[in-house]
């Protein structure tokens, strides 16, 4: 059986969170886990899955604030995936100071992300891409065999992750969209970190930011 992905829109902001699993093993990831951990951690238990690993696309507060809900509950303690440019905005709750909120962050990232790497779920394996612009440390994940880029904050429908927060730089942004986005096959699903899904050949061509 193909990756199995359950969307969730958690949070103050509506932020997505992805329950992933490998339907086979009943092994499950969590990918941001945004908000509201025990509604995510709710729903792989109905299923029968086992989240044993969180992967984060960046460190910013609404993409780890359910992280300790899932952890505090789970024995083992999931591995936590982040790229080691953000763990600086990880150790300050993902900067929810300044917007008010002020999280637990979670367990500890206890796996190091780099460009090119391999994560495996069950017998289905991701590509990581390290796709700075909104933040240094920001990656994206792609499945091959499901046809599916977890974009993060990179690119949405319709739109890019903003760059005025501490670590954005909006060049860099638009060259990791050129370089790690536009390059794959038109027909790949993107499921980003809000709104809804959208694919690279769309937003190739569309995009009103980086398109056409």
């Amino acid at each position: 059986m193909p990756l199995e992905i359950i969307p969730f829109t958690l949070g103050p902001v509506l932020t997505n969170a992805y329950l992933i699993a490998d339907p086979t093993t009943a092994e499950a990831a969590v990918i941001d886990p945004a908000w509201d951990g025990v509604v995510i951690l709710a729903e792989a238990q109905r299923r029968g899955w086992r989240i044993g690993q969180l992967w984060y696309t960046h460190a910013h507060f609404d993409h780890i604030g359910g992280a300790a809900d899932i952890a505090d509950s789970l024995n083992p303690v999931p591995l936590v995936a982040l790229h080691p440019a953000d763990i600086p905005l990880w150790q300050v709750g993902g900067g929810g100071a300044l917007f008010g909120f002020r999280i637990e962050p979670g367990p500890k990232p206890t796996i190091d992300l780099h460009h090119g790497q391999t994560l495996q779920l069950g017998n289905i394996n991701f590509e990581v891409r390290h796709t700075p612009g909104h933040t240094p440390g920001h990656c994206a994940f792609y499945c091959a065999e499901a046809n599916t880029l977890f974009s993060g904050d990179l690119i949405f429908q319709n739109g890019v992750g903003r760059t005025d927060l501490p670590g954005g730089s909006w060049e860099t942004l638009v060259e990791s969209i050129r370089e790690q986005v536009f390059t794959l096959p038109e027909e790949t699903r993107i499921l980003s970190g809000h709104g809804g899904e959208t694919w690279v050949g769309e937003e190739r061509m569309y995009n009103p930011f980086v398109g056409g």
